[in-house]
């Protein structure tokens, strides 16, 4: 009499553990949707994060992409989770449906987002690590790239595939869609706005400058402070509203993106205590993240009107 085949540990387990993973993939993704949506920062080992966090690539049709990435995970935590509920053996027909097109459902999701997340890991690299070495390194987008590369994985070896040439055929025809999109929608991203005349030099600012203001920032180029920063950071935003026009135009500014206008990428790489935007170097001290205008006048020794109508 021969034996019955044993189903296979990791055959049994699979969909438990693609769940879990994608539930932690759901809390990754749902406290930088969190910060995101209520204007705080996530907490991160180092500078790096906030500069990817912050960047445009963070943001998807004006909402964080971190959202899109919480659906995906929680859809994810559905279709492995969805079967279990069904008693077999009180229900083994719909039990058997479930478990086929869950399966089916799993793969197409932990494909796109395996293809999806590898090209973000590309933009992190190449546009961020390349320039500001481990300073731009975000912990929270390798994390959620490492949930995808197992979720795909336990899917792909979770199972018996029946047809698995039906099986690469669907994922590679996910894999082009996703990479299509990918590229397109980095390609709106570098598409300047209509609104603004040259996206590389930022947004328009907005606010206007007073008597203090102008002679702070005259003040700034004079001892030689300078302020690095890059054309995206919502926070070299801010720090510019501070001085308003026309004073923003009297200090010197250091571009640090590649891609921006009159960038100085290779000065920004050659001074280490930049780990964040925007930076300000003044009488040899660095102090990052935006700051107050009467914080540089007390760090730049300024002697002049303080009524400045700009506040933070």
């Amino acid at each position: 009499m021969s034996r019955r085949r044993q189903t296979p540990w990791l055959h049994r387990q699979s969909r438990k553990i693609i769940g879990a993973i994608a539930l932690l993939g759901a809390l990754n993704t749902a406290y930088l949707t969190a910060t995101r949506l209520f204007g705080g920062d996530a907490a991160c080992p180092t500078s790096g994060c906030q500069q990817v966090l912050s960047s445009p690539y963070a943001t998807l049709f004006g909402l964080p992409l971190a959202l899109f990435g919480l659906l995906a995970y929680l859809g994810m935590a559905a279709f492995a989770f969805a079967p279990l509920f069904v008693n077999p053996d009180q229900n083994k027909t719909l039990r058997n449906n479930l478990e086929n097109s869950s399966w089916l459902l799993l793969f197409l999701g932990s494909t796109a987002m395996l293809v999806f997340s590898s090209y973000l890991m590309y933009i992190m690299f190449s546009e961020f690590v390349s320039v500001y070495g481990a300073g731009g390194v975000c912990f929270y987008c390798i994390a959620s790239a490492l949930f995808a590369a197992a979720m795909f994985l336990l899917t792909l070896f979770g199972r018996s595939w029946e047809d698995s040439g039906q099986l690469i055929f669907t994922g590679i025809l996910v894999s082009v869609v996703v990479l299509v999109g990918s590229l397109a929608w980095h390609n709106i991203i570098r598409t300047p706005p209509s609104e603004v005349a040259d996206a590389s030099s930022g947004p328009p600012i907005t606010t206007v400058s007073g008597e203090a203001e102008v002679a702070l920032a005259r003040h700034l180029k004079s001892v030689g402070a300078r302020m690095f920063g890059a054309y995206w950071c919502p926070h070299c935003h801010d720090q510019k509203q501070l001085f308003g026009q026309p004073a923003v135009t009297e200090f010197t500014y250091v571009e640090c993106a590649p891609d921006g206008a009159n960038s100085q990428t290779d000065l920004c790489k050659a001074t280490p205590q930049i780990t964040g935007y925007p930076t300000w170097e003044i009488n040899g001290q660095f102090y990052s993240g935006t700051q107050t205008l009467e914080q540089l006048a007390q760090a730049s020794g300024y002697q002049g009107p303080t009524n400045f109508q700009n506040l933070k």
